[in-house]
């Protein structure tokens, strides 16, 4: 009999791989890459729907020189702010998720029903679930206007970032809303650390606090790397995002012109995450 090839172990991890992600492949190409093929080439023309059918009229990159150059209060007027409040709100959900996880991930009465709460509104909520909790004002915190935080606020930052910094404090709720799947995530990523090592470290006599900031937090850099990228494009896709609204127009072309230069932003803040990450797992130079 002939004997049976082995195959190694990273042959194994990419043959697993590649048949978890087919799925997610197949779908891609079945249903979304037509569609974003098409909305690209619509971006370079104009398009009206007549009754005998579709008229397509080329017009290069009029639309791109329209939403960047000519008419770019378009979109600077709103893009601008919510960048910035992206951020700061980016952070804020990540180490938050962060911190929750890390209080979750300890032995306590109750820590299952817990857990529960903080994942329960990533089932329940929808686009227009939220919409309406924002509409009727839900989405505040009294705290800033009893204690008059906003004026303090306006005194410590310039009007253009006082401006993002008071709304992402006034919807903290929304952070804690929006916090279900990092805190999740974070929360598997800790369960991974052995406990032989906080063991070790507490005979060599370190604090809770060292314990932290030389065990937890390096060993968590991969989980929060995939957090960040998962709460940029959450953030970017948010129900509320006002270049999603400018994006839902008649004018198809100028439409999708404004669809992939928001793309191109997302796909800039993905890269400046990923810089930022590398520069920090870079290995020191002797």
């Amino acid at each position: 009999m002939k004997r049976r090839r082995k195959i190694s172990a990273a042959a194994e991890r990419k043959i697993w791989g590649t048949i978890f992600i087919s799925n997610w492949a197949t779908g891609f190409l079945l249903f979304m890459a037509f569609p974003l093929a098409y909305s690209f080439y619509m971006s370079f023309n104009h398009l009206e729907i007549l009754a005998t059918g579709l008229k397509v009229e080329y017009r290069g990159l009029e639309h791109y020189r329209s939403i960047l150059f000519e008419n770019g209060r378009y979109l600077y007027d709103e893009l601008i702010p919510f960048l910035r409040q992206s951020l700061i709100m980016i952070p804020v959900i990540v180490i938050f998720a962060l911190l929750i996880a890390i209080m979750l991930n300890q032995k306590f009465a109750g820590r299952t029903v817990f857990r529960v709460i903080f994942f329960l509104p990533v089932i329940f909520t929808t686009g227009q679930i939220i919409e309406e909790f924002m509409a009727q004002g839900e989405g505040d915190i009294g705290f800033l206007e009893r204690y008059n935080i906003s004026y303090f606020v306006t005194q410590l930052f310039p009007g253009s970032w006082a401006a993002p910094i008071i709304a992402v404090l006034g919807s903290f709720v929304l952070v804690l809303w929006y916090s279900g799947v990092q805190i999740l995530i974070f929360l598997a990523g800790r369960q991974t650390i052995s406990g032989s090592i906080y063991e070790a470290a507490r005979i060599d006599g370190a604090t809770p606090w060292e314990t932290f900031w030389k065990i937890t937090l390096p060993e968590m850099v991969p989980f929060i790397l995939l957090n960040s990228i998962y709460t940029v494009v959450d953030l970017f896709t948010f129900p509320t995002n006002p270049i999603i609204d400018r994006v839902n127009t008649t004018n198809y072309g100028l439409s999708s012109a404004l669809a992939w230069i928001y793309f191109g932003i997302i796909l800039a803040f993905l890269g400046l995450i990923f810089y930022i990450f590398s520069r920090i797992t870079r290995p020191a130079k002797a």
